[in-house]
C-alpha cells in the first residue's frame, strides 16, 4: 500500500472515551499480567489515533489550501488536547500501581521518569489553552506557507526563494532579502498578535501547574530529564567563547573570497566567488543518487530506502500552499515514516534528503518499540539526522561531482557556526518566557541586541524589517515548539562526533551510528551518549576539542580554490 492509499477516518471522541474508561477504571484492582496487557492495548489505541492526528498534518502541510484536511487539522487541533486529559487520567492510575516497580522493570524506568514529567505537565484546566495554542501555531503555519513573496514579478513561496538568496549577482541577492522581509512585513502585526498570545497562553498553563513561568514547563515538556536551565546557560555561553572566534575566521575568509571588504546581511547565503555549490539534475536525478549511496552504505540503508520509495514516503519538491521546511514524522498504523521537504536547487536539497532520512531510518529501527520509545527526545533524535549527513560525505561526488570539496567545506564549517545562531534562539527565548508581559517592540529589541552579540550583526543595510528585530518571525520553532531549537545544537556536536570518527575509521562510525538508532528512545540524552560511547556537549573540555578538530581541518583547506 503507498501513501496516497493510507485511509483517513476522523477519530471518534466518544467511542475512544467508552473504549478507554473501562481500562482506566480498572486498572488499579488488576493482576500484574492484566495491567501489562490492559498498557499494550492503551498503546494500540494511542497508535490509532497518532496516526490519524499525522496522516491529517501530512497532508494538511502538503496543501494548506485543501478544505478537507484544513477542517480536520482544526479538529485535531481542538481535540488534542481531550486525548492528552485521558492519557493523564491513565498515567495517573499507572502511578498509583501496587506493581509499579515491576510494571517499570518490564517496560523500562525511563517510560516512568518521562510519566512522572507528564503528569507535572498537565491537568484538565489548561485543556482551553492547549486548543488555542494548537489553533494560534496552524494560523502561523498557514500565514508563513502562502505563495504570495513577489520577487521580480513572480509569486514564490519561502522555499523557492532559496536559490535568489545565495544568487552569484549581489544586487539579486540585497532585492531577494527585501522581498522576503517585505512578505514577513505585510503580515507583522498578525505576527505580533499570533506571538503574543501564544507567550500569554503558555505562561497562564505555567502559572496553573505550578511553575514560576513557562521556562522549566518548556524543559519538563521536552522530556529533559538530565540537564538543567543553568547547564544549557553554561553550554550557550561556551559556544560564545569557543566558536565565536572561529565565526569571525570563516567571516574573514568568506570577505578574502567574494572579495567584498564589508559583508551585508544579504550575503549571508553565498559563500564563494564562482557560487555556492549546486546538487546535479533535477529531483528524479536526486533520488537516483540518494537511492545508489543508501545501497552502498549498508544492507539495512539499502532496504529502508527501497521501503520508501515503493511506499511513496517521500515528498520532496517546493509547490504553492505547501508549508515550507522539512520534517520525518511517523504513522505507526502503518509501520511508515514519511519524509517531507521543500527542494529548490540548491545544496539545502542534499542537507535535507540526508536529514530526514536519518530520522526516517532511526524510527524505523525502533518501530516495534512502545510509543514512547519509538523517537528519542528531541536532541538525541537530531543526532540521527544530523549523523546521517555527515556519514553520507563519502557519496557526495555522486551529488555535486566537481563540487564535492566545495560543498564539505560549506557544510563543516557552516555546521559548526550553526551552533551560534542556535544559542542566539535559545537565550532568546529564555528571555521571552522569563518576561512574559514585554511588548512585541520590546521582544524584537532583545532578538537584535541577542543578534549583535552571538552573530555580530550591526546592523541591516537598507533592510528597515531587519533592522527592527524581525529575523526570527520567519523560525518556525520559535513559535511552534519553545526551546527545541537549542537541541539542534547539542546534537550537532555529537554529530561532529561522529564526523571526526568517521575520518579515522568509517566502519566504527557507521557502528556507533547504527546502536544509537537500534535504542531509539528508551535512553535519556546522556544515557543514550553513555550506551553508545558518545561524549556529552556540556563537558566544556571535550567542546573545545570538538571545535579545535574542525577548526584545523577547514584552515588546511586552500579556499581560494573555489
Amino acid at each position: 500500500m503507498q501513501f496516497k492509499d493510507f485511509k483517513y477516518q476522523r477519530i471518534n471522541i466518544p467511542k475512544i472515551k467508552e473504549q478507554v474508561a473501562p481500562m482506566i477504571e480498572s486498572f488499579l484492582s488488576s493482576s500484574l499480567e492484566e495491567q501489562i496487557t490492559i498498557m499494550k492495548n492503551m498503546n494500540q489505541i494511542m497508535d490509532q489515533i497518532s496516526s490519524m492526528f499525522t496522516l491529517v498534518n501530512i497532508r494538511n502541510s502538503l496543501n494548506v489550501k485543501d478544505n478537507f484536511y484544513q477542517q480536520e487539522q482544526a479538529f485535531c487541533d481542538h481535540n488534542a488536547p481531550l486525548i492528552k486529559e485521558l492519557q493523564h487520567q491513565f498515567l495517573e492510575k499507572i502511578s498509583q500501581s501496587k506493581y509499579y516497580d515491576q510494571l517499570a522493570s518490564y517496560f523500562g524506568l525511563f517510560l516512568f521518569q518521562k510519566n512522572h514529567l507528564e503528569l507535572k505537565n498537565f491537568h484538565p484546566q489548561i485543556i482551553p489553552l492547549l486548543q488555542e495554542e494548537n489553533a494560534l501555531v496552524t494560523e502561523y503555519e498557514n500565514l508563513i506557507s502562502q505563495p504570495n513573496v513577489n520577487f521580480q514579478n513572480k509569486m514564490y513561496n519561502l522555499s523557492q526563494m532559496g536559490p535568489f538568496l545565495e544568487a552569484k549577482q549581489r544586487e539579486t541577492r540585497k532585492e531577494a532579502q527585501l522581498a522576503v522581509s517585505h512578505f514577513f512585513a505585510k503580515n507583522e502585526s498578525d505576527y505580533d498578535r499570533i506571538y503574543d498570545q501564544l507567550v500569554n497562553i503558555r505562561h497562564k498553563m505555567a502559572n496553573l501547574l505550578g511553575y514560576d513561568n513557562f521556562v522549566q514547563l518548556g524543559y519538563d515538556l521536552l522530556g529533559r530529564t538530565d540537564y538543567s536551565q543553568q547547564q544549557v546557560k553554561t553550554y550557550r555561553e561556551n559556544i560564545l567563547k569557543h566558536v565565536l572566534p572561529f565565526y569571525q575566521m570563516t567571516q574573514q575568509k568568506k570577505s578574502n573570497r567574494l572579495k567584498i571588504n564589508k559583508l551585508e546581511s544579504y550575503d549571508k547565503k553565498i559563500h564563494f566567488l564562482s557560487g555556492n555549490p549546486t546538487p546535479e539534475g533535477d529531483t528524479k536525478t536526486k533520488i537516483s543518487n540518494a537511492q545508489q549511496m543508501y545501497h552502498q552504505m549498508s544492507p539495512a540503508t539499502k532496504v529502508f530506502f527501497d521501503f520508501l520509495l515503493d511506499k511513496q514516503l517521500l515528498d520532496l519538491e517546493s509547490k504553492p500552499n505547501k508549508t515550507s521546511g522539512g520534517y520525518c514524522t511517523y504513522l505507526p498504523l502503518f509501520q511508515a515514516p514519511f519524509i517531507f521537504a521543500n527542494f529548490n536547487g540548491t545544496s539545502h536539497d542534499i542537507d535535507v534528503l540526508t536529514h530526514e532520512f536519518g530520522h526516517a531510518f532511526q524510527v524505523y529501527q525502533s518501530r516495534h518499540f512502545i510509543p514512547e520509545y519509538r523517537f528519542p527526545t528531541l536532541e538525541a533524535a537530531e543526532i540521527s539526522s544530523m549523523g546521517m549527513e555527515f556519514l553520507a560525505w563519502p557519496w557526495m561526488k555522486n551529488f555535486f561531482g566537481s563540487e564535492e570539496a566545495k560543498y564539505k567545506f560549506l557544510h563543516l564549517s557552516e555546521g559548526l557556526n550553526f551552533l551560534l545562531y542556535g544559542a542566539l534562539v535559545d537565550h532568546f527565548q529564555e528571555e521571552i518566557y522569563q518576561n512574559p508581559h514585554i511588548t512585541p517592540q520590546e521582544r524584537k529589541k532583545i532578538w537584535r541586541d541577542l543578534e549583535q552579540k552571538y552573530l555580530l550583526i550591526n546592523e541591516y543595510e537598507s533592510d528597515l524589517f531587519l533592522e527592527k528585530g524581525n529575523f526570527w518571525l520567519r523560525q518556525s520553532h520559535i513559535f511552534s515548539s519553545p526551546f527545541y531549537y537549542i537541541d539542534y545544537t547539542l546534537a550537532q556536536v555529537c554529530a561532529f562526533e561522529l564526523w571526526t570518527l568517521s575520518q579515522k575509521d568509517y566502519q566504527q562510525a557507521w557502528e556507533t551510528y547504527l546502536k544509537l538508532c537500534q535504542i531509539g528512545g528508551s535512553q535519556s540524552f546522556l544515557k543514550l551518549l553513555e550506551k553508545t560511547g558518545l561524549k556529552s556537549p556540556f563537558d566544556e573540555k571535550h567542546f573545545k576539542t570538538i571545535v579545535d578538530s574542525i577548526a584545523n581541518y577547514i584552515q588546511k583547506i586552500d579556499d581560494s580554490k573555489f
